[in-house]
């Protein structure tokens, strides 16, 4: 594997070399080199500490990390400046680029703005005069004004008003699959709009000498705020000024904007308009006058920093020499009581003096010694505890059904994985006179012991609960026992504990299913290729006393499954932050819904076990699947 690393890291050195003699310039580049000198001192620093017995003794050690101390902030610090300056650079490019875009439109508002003030009478002869002004500064300017006749500059301009519920707005604004800058204006009843559109040339000629630009495609807004890009390639205007010494290099960077969208009323979203490629010396020389020699005082600037901050290191290094020969004596006395400390001799004490951190830490080392023998005692208990859970891990795997009812026309199956040793999640599924059966999944809130004995009670109230129907022979209703439920653990716990329920009873006869849904993910009714989501009769059970909770009917035919489940289920994220979700349930469900209930629950439990890939259950996976027989 060493030599694995060793040889991609040559390839990668191989690869650095070959860019920087082809493209001298770039963020991959950039990046490249960074990482690679990076690698290098990770691989000489594990050299030195696995390789090498020099560094063994602490002596030797501390003269090894003085040289770092003083390589390796030195090497940070140009870092530091290096990177700095080149997200300065590209920030303030791309801030002169998008002020200048700003001040454009500014001048399409005045003039919209002035239009919407004028009269009936002399409106069009202001438009026409406006519009001749603008048109030479502006190329290809497009204007309209509503009246009783509406003014079009040009004649054979397509602009018309745009939707009503625009307001007032100034900017860049898409339309077309073309950007331009605009000017919307609306008063005394007149709605006035200006737009020129804006290419690469027109940011070149508004920011002369700043550097090239490089356009994205064009976007259009496109269904639910997004965007579409046109297929058009971009292009690229103007040059990069030349370099005027060997730190004068290019600097890529996005121009972004607030864009609007012509069919999206009143909403913007920020979005990369160009990239340029400028210089640091153009951005400087752009902002400040040109007679300052700007890379002489950066110069001189950088030589007064590096100065002081060689001084600093020396004055550093002086005073590390110097504190040695403590430093050493003091861990040499906490080497020595380790050694008798591991032999079994807890009566060792190391000679303390003075009042600094090494003398605290001699006297943690002597109260360590006396702690030993309790945390001996806490290991056994930790251990006790660690077999009390597993017994309650049994206990609780033998609450749930191990068996689900014989019907005719009705398969059960429900899964459970914790992701703890004890688990918070619920589901039941019990056999009731009548050709009936009852089917209920819960999930508590939390995790562990507390929530898995609010489990325990959740199930002896509902077997309970059916069991006194059953003596009274009586039809018991989904929302009654709910509310009831809801009820006693509103009473028996503390406000914060709380729990989503699904239960549902099952009519042989009928094949209906009635249900009462609290605050419960939705289960999933398959039907064939349609799949449906079961709606929410009310909220949690435990957070409040009185609740009223609703029931619905759904039909179950021969091949029809429905699938309960719990967030375990649905809510597990890959590595790119993606969670499992609905979506991909539903589809792993009818992918395999050819197979019997218990494998489905298992192929479902693999993919989301799969999607997440990670070692340990982020959550407690329940599921719950019913399926409709001949």
């Amino acid at each position: 594997m060493k030599s694995k690393a060793l040889w991609i890291g040559l390839g990668l050195v191989v690869l650095d070399a070959d860019l920087v003699l082809t493209r001298p310039t770039g963020m991959l580049v950039l990046l490249l080199t960074s990482g690679l000198a990076i690698w290098g001192l990770v691989l000489l620093g594990t050299f030195l500490i696995r390789r090498s017995r020099i560094i063994w003794r602490l002596r030797n050690r501390l003269i090894v990390t003085y040289v770092f101390i003083a390589v390796v902030p030195t090497v940070l610090l140009l870092a530091l400046v290096f990177f700095g300056g080149y997200l300065v650079v590209g920030q303030m490019a791309a801030y002169l680029a998008a002020t200048a875009l700003e001040r454009r439109a500014d001048t399409l508002s005045s003039s919209a703005r002035l239009l919407c003030q004028t009269s009936e009478a002399a409106r069009t002869q202001q438009a026409t005069a406006i519009a001749a002004v603008l048109e030479k500064q502006l190329p290809g300017l497009e204007v309209f004004v509503s009246g009783r006749q509406n003014f079009h500059s040009p004649e054979e301009s397509k602009l018309q008003a745009p939707n009503e519920a625009w307001r007032d707005y100034t900017g860049t604004m898409t339309r077309d699959g073309r950007q331009w800058s605009t000017a919307i204006s609306r008063s005394n009843g007149v709605t006035a709009v200006l737009m020129a559109p804006v290419t690469p040339e027109v940011l070149e000629t508004m920011t002369p000498g700043l550097g090239s630009y490089l356009t994205r495609p064009a976007a259009t807004s496109g269904g639910a705020g997004r965007a579409e890009v046109d297929p058009s390639a971009p292009r690229s205007v103007g040059a990069v000024p030349p370099a005027v010494n060997v730190l004068d290099q290019q600097v890529p960077w996005p121009v972004q904007v607030p864009m609007a969208f012509w069919d999206r009323p009143n909403q913007t979203r920020a979005a990369t308009f160009a990239l340029i490629t400028t210089r640091p010396s153009a951005v400087l020389g752009t902002v400040f006058e040109s007679s300052i020699d700007f890379g002489q005082n950066i110069l001189i600037a950088f030589v007064v920093i590096a100065a002081m901050f060689a001084f600093v290191q020396l004055i550093s290094l002086l005073i590390g020499a110097f504190m040695t020969r403590t430093i050493t004596g003091a861990v040499h006395n906490l080497y020595a009581g380790t050694l008798r400390v591991s032999g079994g001799d807890f009566s060792t004490r190391v000679p303390v003096k003075g009042k600094d951190q090494l003398a605290e830490l001699g006297r943690s080392f002597n109260e360590m010694t006396e702690q030993l023998e309790k945390l001996v005692a806490v290991a056994r208990e930790k251990e006790r505890m660690q077999s009390e859970l597993a017994i309650a891990s049994e206990v609780q795997q033998k609450l749930f059904p191990r068996t689900a009812p014989a019907l005719r026309n009705l398969s059960l199956c429900g899964v459970c994985e914790p992701a703890r040793t004890v688990s918070g999640d619920y589901y039941d599924y019990l056999a009731i006179p009548g050709g009936r059966v009852a089917m209920a999944i819960g999930d508590v809130a939390g995790k562990g012991i507390s929530a898995a004995l609010l489990m325990a009670s959740i199930q002896s109230i509902m077997r309970t609960q059916l069991d006194e129907a059953a003596l009274r022979h009586a039809a018991p209703g989904t929302r009654h026992m709910v509310a009831q439920l809801n009820r006693q653990l509103y009473a028996s716990t503390s406000s914060e504990k709380y729990a989503t329920f699904f239960f549902a009873l099952y009519d042989e006869a009928s094949r209906l299913f009635t249900y009462t849904n609290a605050g419960h993910l939705q289960p999933l009714l398959i039907q064939g290729n349609r799949a449906t989501l079961l709606e929410v009769t009310g909220t949690v059970v435990g957070a409040f006393p009185f609740i009223e909770y609703g029931e619905e009917t759904v039909t179950l035919g021969t091949g029809d499954l429905l699938v309960s489940y719990t967030d375990g289920v649905t809510e597990p994220e890959n590595a790119y932050g993606e969670e499992f979700g609905i979506e991909r349930l539903q589809e792993t469900v009818q992918r395999h819904q050819h197979l019997e209930t218990p494998e489905i629950a298992a192929k479902v439990m693999e993919s989301v076990r799969q999607w997440s890939g990670a070692p340990e259950l982020p959550d407690d996976m329940t599921i719950l699947i019913a399926r409709g027989l001949a």
